[in-house]
């Protein structure tokens, strides 16, 4: 493989790493409320509110049900207006992002379902507010799942990275494209493939490490 090859490579693996990371900041900054009210506004729940939860829960399901590479060319116009261009990395992070916040804000539902109803009756016997049992019972007791449930959403992006470049995303998946299918260089789709897995594993791997080390319930090892 040329040095020039290399070089591309190196480029379009900043690119994947650049949209992987925005989208999932974003998508994490609107999916995390959005998912909190979703597991605490059905009706007798702490912040009761089944009609706007539903009508949520709606929208939420409903953008989920698009598969991504229609999603992608459905929202053109919308990511133009947005980031000025259709095209290239900026541009990819709009439909990398709408598809990130409804997944993630039911990776957010579910980890806050599973904390232990007992908690949350205490918390309220003891006066505190929904906000407070939110932010110092729900969210601190759901960390180890919040934090597997977004390492599960950036390894999804960087899939979505991939199929974005098939419509001028740019990053590794439109240099496979490109280079690897269209000019027929499988050394090329060969280096993609082994870089898209390396960082999923990485990701995965942190995502596990992190979620064990926040997790209060797991076991510490003492030497000595």
């Amino acid at each position: 493989m040329s040095a020039n090859l290399i070089g591309l490579l190196y480029d379009a693996t900043l690119q994947t790493l650049y949209m992987v990371a925005v989208s999932a900041l974003l998508g994490t900054l609107f999916g995390l409320p959005l998912g909190v009210f979703l597991a605490t506004s059905q009706r007798g729940e702490l912040m009761s509110a089944p009609w706007w939860n539903t009508v949520l829960g709606l929208v939420v399901n409903a953008a989920r049900s698009i598969p991504f590479i229609i999603l992608v060319v459905a929202i053109i116009p919308f990511t133009r207006w947005v980031a000025g261009t259709s095209i290239g990395t900026t541009a990819a992070i709009v439909p990398l992002t709408l598809a990130a916040t409804p997944f993630i804000a039911r990776l957010v539902e579910n980890a806050i379902r599973e904390v232990d109803a007992g908690l949350i009756e205490a918390a309220r016997a003891m006066g505190a507010t929904p906000v407070q049992i939110i932010r110092k019972v729900l969210i601190p007791e759901a960390l180890p799942g919040l934090v597997l449930g977004l390492t599960l959403a950036v390894v999804s992006l960087i899939g979505y990275s991939a199929m974005v470049g098939a419509v001028g995303g740019e990053g590794l998946g439109d240099l496979g494209i490109r280079y690897g299918y269209q000019r027929f260089m499988p050394d090329v789709m060969l280096a993609v493939v082994v870089i898209l897995i390396v960082m999923v594993q990485l990701v995965q791997s942190a995502g596990e490490w992190i979620a064990r080390l926040v997790d209060k319930r797991a076991p510490r090892n003492r030497g000595g």
